[in-house]
């Protein structure tokens, strides 16, 4: 513990509400390791943070702090009080690539975590907005040696600033029944392809990978990335009747109407006299409902592979924006099918950066130019299936598109024809 601790009145109201609270995360580090460098940081940081909110102001500024050959990865904090907090003056964060599905040894985490203590303030988020491993509060000359050390096992750093920021993906195949896809390798070959683009920014600002295996969409791919990969099938639901009629006697007829049947947004469920589950398949969204209440009854189809959705993001120019279907089902079997993948997004970071304003996301570009404008651009042809707003039109029935069109074209004729 150093030897003159900073009052925190202020801090010490966050520790007395029900939740945990990062301040005594901090008073751990201040009080209880066995480091005093650490014990110093821990301590100036509190008493900043304590004289920020006294003074109802921020004093961290930011700057420029970059490992060699890199653009890219770390988020700059020097102190504007750092005569009263020495210690914390320099409080940089790096921002560390987690492997794909955020799979980690034990071994590894250890290691990055005695690295941490060696180099920085001690304090981890995992995982920052972006997915990221956030190792918060290393001084300038620091950042290289952390860097490093933990290349040398293999860690990378991330993404900040106006580049293709860190991806991430699902628990995926290896845990989840409901996935349709390889969601690490889909993650890596993204990932490998534009590790240049994650290095050095030179994009009108920030692009984001994310992963899903399932429609379930954990990752929040839909609503959080630029580039949206969700997992689906296109053929038939997979459904066990047996385990349907097991549902049946455990929960009885009616709890299983209310609570699946009916819920069906499509009215693609029915329940038949020998209790068995009739699935009208034309009429699936795949919003996965059935498949969550009843996983060992019901199960995603064969013929899988993915969708891409483009232009999704949080609020910035023109509120939030849903990733609009640009590819509505693309088999990921082959090395030829990831090439096609990878292709697709290079064409669209491609047009993007040349057609994007500054500090404008891919979707907000495709706002002001049109959808039409960017798929022209990308080089994909216009399709139904490319839904922009899901809670109106995603569950149009195109089944008997051409004879509707037929009537509608038949009725023009005749009015044509009276008109004359």
């Amino acid at each position: 513990m150093p030897k003159k601790v900073h009052e925190t009145p202020m801090l010490d109201d966050l520790e007395r509400g029900p939740w945990p609270s990062f301040i005594s995360g901090i008073k751990r580090l201040r009080d209880r390791h066995g480091d005093e460098r650490i014990n110093a940081v821990a301590n100036d940081l509190l008493g900043q943070l304590e004289h920020s909110y006294e003074t109802r102001k921020g004093y961290w500024k930011g700057g420029t702090v970059s490992v060699f050959g890199y653009g890219s990865g770390i988020i700059p904090r020097f102190s504007e009080v750092g005569k009263q907090f020495p210690a914390s003056r320099e409080f940089h964060t790096l921002r560390v690539q987690p492997p794909a599905g955020n799979y980690y040894s034990t071994d590894a985490l250890c290691k990055l975590a005695d690295s941490w203590e060696k180099w920085g303030s001690g304090l981890v988020t995992f995982h920052g907005q972006t997915g990221n491993i956030m190792f918060i509060g290393a001084s300038t000359e620091n950042t290289q040696h952390f860097f490093d050390e933990i290349n040398d096992y293999g860690f990378d750093l991330g993404g900040a600033g106006p580049c293709v920021r860190t991806g991430m993906s699902c628990v995926g195949s290896g845990r989840c029944e409901q996935s349709n896809c390889d969601e690490m390798r889909i993650h890596r070959t993204l990932l490998n392809n534009f590790t240049d683009d994650v290095h050095r920014p030179a994009l009108p600002y920030k692009f984001k990978f994310k992963v899903s295996g399932c429609p379930n969409d954990c990752m929040n791919s839909i609503e959080r990335s630029d580039f949206a990969i969700i997992g689906t099938w296109r053929d038939d639901m997979k459904v066990d009747q047996a385990q349907v009629q097991d549902y049946v006697a455990k929960k009885g007829r009616q709890y299983l109407i209310d609570n699946v049947i009916t819920r069906c947004p499509t009215k693609a469920l029915s329940l038949n006299d020998d209790d068995t589950l009739a699935v009208d398949n034309r009429s699936c969204v795949r919003c996965m409902h059935c498949l969550n209440v009843m996983p060992k009854a019901l199960s995603p189809g064969d013929d899988q592979g993915v969708s891409v959705l483009i232009g999704g993001k949080r609020t910035l120019k023109v509120g939030d924006l849903m990733g609009t279907v640009i590819v509505p089902f693309m088999r990921l079997k082959t090395e030829e099918d990831y090439e096609k993948l990878v292709e697709l997004a290079e064409e669209t970071i491609d047009f993007w950066a040349e057609n994007g304003l500054e500090h404008e996301r891919c979707g907000e570009m495709i706002e002001r130019i049109g959808l039409v404008n960017f798929l022209d651009g990308i080089g994909v042809d216009v399709d139904p299936n490319m839904v922009n707003d899901p809670r109106q039109s995603s569950y149009a029935r195109m089944d008997d598109w051409d004879e509707q069109a037929a009537k509608w074209f038949e009725r023009r004729r005749a009015k044509e024809t009276t008109a004359a």
